[in-house]
Protein backbone atom coordinates (compact mmCIF):
# COMPACT_ATOMS: atom_id res chain seq x y z
CA UNK A 1 0.00 0.00 0.00
CA UNK A 2 1.56 3.69 -1.17
CA UNK A 3 1.11 6.09 1.73
CA UNK A 4 1.94 9.87 1.64
CA UNK A 5 3.32 11.70 3.93
CA UNK A 6 3.65 15.60 4.24
CA UNK A 7 6.54 17.20 6.30
CA UNK A 8 6.00 20.41 6.90
CA UNK A 9 8.67 22.87 7.41
CA UNK A 10 11.38 20.57 7.55
CA UNK A 11 14.77 21.63 7.19
CA UNK A 12 16.99 20.68 5.02
CA UNK A 13 18.38 17.93 2.78
CA UNK A 14 20.57 16.31 5.00
CA UNK A 15 17.60 15.54 7.24
CA UNK A 16 15.06 14.38 4.86
CA UNK A 17 17.99 12.09 4.35
CA UNK A 18 18.39 10.98 7.54
CA UNK A 19 14.74 10.44 8.12
CA UNK A 20 14.60 8.41 4.96
CA UNK A 21 17.38 5.82 5.96
CA UNK A 22 15.79 5.40 9.23
CA UNK A 23 12.07 4.84 8.21
CA UNK A 24 13.41 2.65 5.80
CA UNK A 25 14.79 -0.05 8.25
CA UNK A 26 11.47 0.08 10.03
CA UNK A 27 9.96 -3.37 9.86
CA UNK A 28 6.67 -3.98 7.16
CA UNK A 29 8.79 -1.03 4.96
CA UNK A 30 9.34 -2.07 1.78
CA UNK A 31 10.35 1.29 0.15
CA UNK A 32 10.63 5.38 1.63
CA UNK A 33 11.57 8.47 -0.73
CA UNK A 34 11.72 11.79 1.37
CA UNK A 35 11.84 14.90 -1.21
CA UNK A 36 12.76 17.78 0.92
CA UNK A 37 11.76 20.34 -1.62
CA UNK A 38 8.38 19.33 -1.93
CA UNK A 39 8.42 18.18 1.97
CA UNK A 40 6.85 14.47 1.37
CA UNK A 41 7.42 11.41 2.44
CA UNK A 42 6.21 8.75 0.10
CA UNK A 43 6.16 4.98 1.76
CA UNK A 44 5.43 1.66 -0.08
CA UNK A 45 3.81 -0.35 3.12
CA UNK A 46 2.33 -3.46 4.56
CA UNK A 47 -1.34 -2.18 5.07
CA UNK A 48 -1.99 -4.05 8.22
CA UNK A 49 0.81 -3.11 10.30
CA UNK A 50 0.35 1.05 9.13
CA UNK A 51 -0.75 2.10 12.58
CA UNK A 52 2.56 0.66 14.24
CA UNK A 53 5.10 1.96 11.86
CA UNK A 54 3.21 5.66 12.30
CA UNK A 55 4.42 5.43 15.48
CA UNK A 56 7.90 4.54 14.63
CA UNK A 57 7.59 7.27 12.01
CA UNK A 58 6.46 9.76 14.29
CA UNK A 59 9.39 8.87 16.74
CA UNK A 60 12.26 8.99 14.38
CA UNK A 61 10.88 12.56 12.20
CA UNK A 62 10.47 14.38 15.85
CA UNK A 63 13.71 13.04 16.54
CA UNK A 64 15.44 14.21 13.94
CA UNK A 65 13.30 17.63 13.54
CA UNK A 66 11.46 18.22 16.62
CA UNK A 67 9.43 21.11 15.22
CA UNK A 68 8.11 19.14 11.89
CA UNK A 69 4.74 18.77 11.62
CA UNK A 70 3.14 15.46 10.10
CA UNK A 71 0.38 15.13 7.88
CA UNK A 72 -0.96 11.92 6.60
CA UNK A 73 -2.45 12.55 2.76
Amino acid sequence: MVKKVKLHDLCCANCAAKIEDKVAKIKGVGSVTVNFLTEKMILDVEEEKFEVIKVEIEKIVHKIEPDVEIEYL
